[in-house]
């Protein structure tokens, strides 16, 4: 229900009323925010040839970079290097246990935990650019029949923990 006022108002829809006896609301106009969001253009018909833009901060970085790696790279060789050749070792084991262990399930069963097999597998393909379980490496071939044969005949030995 619509409630009506006696004085000169401003009516809303909602039922509410102002007294514009105190107040003339004719000379009212958009403020400039509000003017100016109803202008904002569309910059996406003005696209880049690039989401780089011109280049410009990866130019600037690039230029930074080049400068660091002239100087740290010599530095830090040595250690990446040592880094490196152990990683690839425990990828090359971590290839041939996948093979010899049945893949996913058999590396569970041994228990590795999921989120390990997981991030080994990342590690393996960013190293060598294939899941284990399609990579081949040259120069290696697994007996899996030998590999387990040989494991069982092989007694376990209670050591002393003296």
């Amino acid at each position: 229900m619509q409630k009506t006022c006696k004085s000169a108002a401003l009516h809303f829809k909602s039922g509410a009323c102002i007294a514009q006896s105190k107040a003339d609301f004719s000379g009212w106009k958009l403020s400039g925010v509000v003017a100016k969001v109803r202008l904002v253009t569309d910059f996406r018909s003005e696209r880049m040839e690039t989401p780089e833009g011109r280049g410009r901060a990866r130019a600037a970085w690039d230029a930074y970079a080049g400068a660091v790696n002239r100087v740290a790279t010599p530095a830090l060789r040595p250690l990446v290097r040592k880094y490196a050749a152990g990683s690839i070792v425990d990828l090359v084991g971590f290839w041939a246990i996948w093979h010899l262990e049945g893949g996913f399930e058999g590396l569970l069963r041994m228990g590795m935990s999921r989120a390990s097999i997981y991030r080994r597998i990342k590690l393996f393909r960013i190293a060598f650019g294939a899941h284990p379980d399609e990579f081949e490496m040259p120069g290696i071939a697994l007996d899996v029949g030998a590999f387990r044969e040989g494991w069982a005949a092989k007694k376990p030995e209670a050591k002393s923990q003296s």
